[in-house]
């Protein structure tokens, strides 16, 4: 398998893990398999909970605006993405974080707002800035583990305050890098976990263990550290994309985002061919704050591109 498909089923495989994830947020575990006990033909893609079937969340929409950002730009131009954020927020989208609403909503610079309400609430460890990464990974993953677990540090420090989001965006980054590369993320996570201060570092040891289970959290999947934890479990007890999906949303609570997150990482394991058709067709992603744009799947596999391809 070449880099530009597991490139391209990273990207598609978040958009479409979070859209599968949508209906079921915050509903209690074991909700998709109740409704869907085997894979199907078709249904899955179900919408519901004010969504359409298909329809990706804010979790892809910020991954999109951020990719563009990185593309039109030529790097990182953190004001540049700040304001696309902001942008976005004003647009009225359907589903928008608490903590990245106040953020970008504060009035404060794009390089005091995050701070400003971290320090204010000293609560923003969410997983707001994961659920957007899949996209800033795969534009930085050429550059090597140092660039890009530098950049998801700095593009989570937009909207969330705590380092420990931080160190779970830029964990990710990593895994998806190492992924493209087509190495295993599994074998990555010890030294990935090398990088990440010490205060941080034991939080995810433990979630990311070989032996940790999603029932061994003590905090709300809403949390980063959980999160991407929930996905790297989903990744490990699998061996599919559609395995590792359905495992993953079956753990209910915030569903949509660890969709994303699982999707994007099987997506880059397991390739863009893994994706079921019935997955993509209805998938589509509005763009609130960039007129009436709605994205659907050749419109992601030319965004994946160009990522891959620093274009």
């Amino acid at each position: 398998m070449d880099r530009t498909q597991r490139a391209v089923g990273a990207v598609v495989g978040s958009a479409v893990g979070d859209a599968l994830g949508a209906p079921f947020e915050f509903g209690p575990a074991g909700a998709f398999t109740s409704r869907f006990p085997a894979p199907s033909t078709g249904g899955e893609m179900c919408g519901g909970g004010g969504w359409d079937p298909g329809e990706a969340t804010d979790d892809t929409q910020m991954a999109v605006h951020l990719a563009e950002s990185l593309l039109e730009r030529g790097g990182l131009d953190l004001p540049d993405i700040f304001a696309r954020f902001q942008r976005w927020a004003a647009a009225d989208p359907k589903d928008i974080g608490l903590q990245t609403e106040e953020v970008l909503t504060n009035g404060m610079p794009w390089d005091l707002a995050a701070g400003f309400h971290f320090q204010r609430t000293r609560r923003a460890a969410g997983n707001g800035s994961l659920m957007r990464a899949t996209t800033s990974a795969v534009y930085f993953a050429p550059q090597g583990c140092e660039t890009t677990m530098d950049a998801a540090r700095r593009i989570a420090a937009l909207t969330h305050g705590d380092p420990a989001a931080w160190a779970g965006t830029a964990i990710y980054h990593e895994l998806l890098r190492v992924a493209l590369d087509g190495g295993d993320p599994l074998d990555a996570v010890p030294a990935a976990l090398g990088h990440v201060p010490a205060e941080h570092r034991e939080r995810y040891a433990v979630v990311l263990a070989p032996d940790w289970h999603p029932g061994q959290a003590t905090e709300f999947n809403g949390a980063v550290w959980p999160c991407l934890g929930s996905a790297v479990w989903a990744l490990r007890t699998t061996s599919c994309l559609e395995g590792a999906l359905r495992a993953a949303i079956d753990l209910g609570g915030d569903t949509d985002t660890v969709g994303a997150v699982t999707g994007g990482l099987a997506g880059a394991v397991h390739g863009a061919g893994a994706i079921p058709d019935r997955w993509t067709e209805p998938l589509h992603v509005p763009l609130p704050g960039a007129g009436k744009r709605v994205l659907r799947l050749p419109d992601l596999v030319e965004l994946a591109h160009r990522l891959d391809r620093r274009l």
